[in-house]
């Protein structure tokens, strides 16, 4: 049986497998100025059998104004799109992206959340792929049949629940924006610039080497390690500013060894849209 890939993949790796049946690989381009840039450019290239998926019509919900810039998906929806694409609960899927995993960590994290653990994201993504000489394709893979079936786990909390851990002991918040706009400098993206109280700072980015490579497993449980300051990672919670971005800390957590880390996918974006919460601003 072939090995089971649960966080990272290489892209050597993914090539001796990619034409495996029970691999399924996901393209997850994808510009937040531009909406139709990840379909544009996937037709352009993409990775030879890649399925394309969207982050906001395939991997969000529709926006209420109070929920969010990319509320979590319907989780049948979802299992139905995987499914046409023919991901079963035995399937291997890889998803990547053009900046360095950081909308393949959402496809990632949300079939994790769906039970999926055989569910890894291309290290260093489309870059890592052609630097090492790779082929691209642009012939359009054809549906195809499966069941998924459901498994939903523990691995989101909601407002609600951040709410009530404010200033507890048993919650670590972990934001995963710029320093800029986690001190409420430089907000383009959110109605209010700040974060939310208590929460610390670990920049997505700072999980990357210069090469848009995830750091060793090693450097970044040291370096998370220093975050958490004996907190175990099961009270450790992620969020950014809409729910994406914050996955990359979880992954890299998980690469580490540091397992059981939840996400608060509703993030700054649904936070702020109710003037009722509390906003803090600088530095944590």
């Amino acid at each position: 049986m072939n090995a089971s890939y649960t966080t990272l993949i290489g892209a050597g790796e993914l090539a001796q497998r990619l034409r495996d049946p029970d691999w399924i690989v996901f393209d997850c381009r994808f510009d937040l100025n531009d909406s139709g840039f990840g379909r544009r450019v996937y037709g352009e290239g993409h990775l030879p059998g890649a399925y394309f998926i969207d982050l906001e019509t395939d991997l969000s919900a529709p926006k209420t104004g109070r929920n969010g810039r990319h509320p979590l998906p319907d989780p049948a929806q979802l299992a139905a799109q995987l499914e046409r694409c023919g991901v079963s609960n035995h399937t291997q899927v890889v998803a990547y992206d053009d900046a360095s995993g950081m909308f393949a960590a959402r496809l990632w994290w949300l079939l994790r959340w769906l039970g999926h653990d055989r569910t890894a994201v291309l290290d260093g993504g489309l870059q890592a792929w052609c630097r090492a000489g790779f082929p691209l394709d642009t012939e359009l893979p054809p549906p195809r049949t499966s069941t998924y079936t459901l498994s939903l786990r523990a691995a989101r909390v909601d407002a609600d629940f951040v709410a009530s851990h404010l200033g507890k002991p048993d919650m670590l918040l972990i934001d995963a924006r710029s320093p800029d706009r986690f001190r409420g400098e430089n907000e383009v993206l959110d109605p209010v610039g700040g974060h939310i109280p208590g929460a610390i700072n670990r920049f997505f980015r700072n999980n990357l080497t210069a090469d848009g490579c995830f750091k060793q497993a090693s450097v970044l449980r040291e370096e998370f390690g220093t975050l958490l300051k004996g907190h175990p990672p099961a009270q450790v919670v992620h969020q950014c500013g809409s729910g994406v971005t914050a996955c990359m800390n979880v992954l890299a957590m998980e690469s580490a060894g540091l397992t059981g880390s939840r996400l608060y996918a509703g993030s700054w974006s649904e936070w702020c849209a109710d003037p009722r919460r509390p906003v803090a601003t600088g530095p944590a």
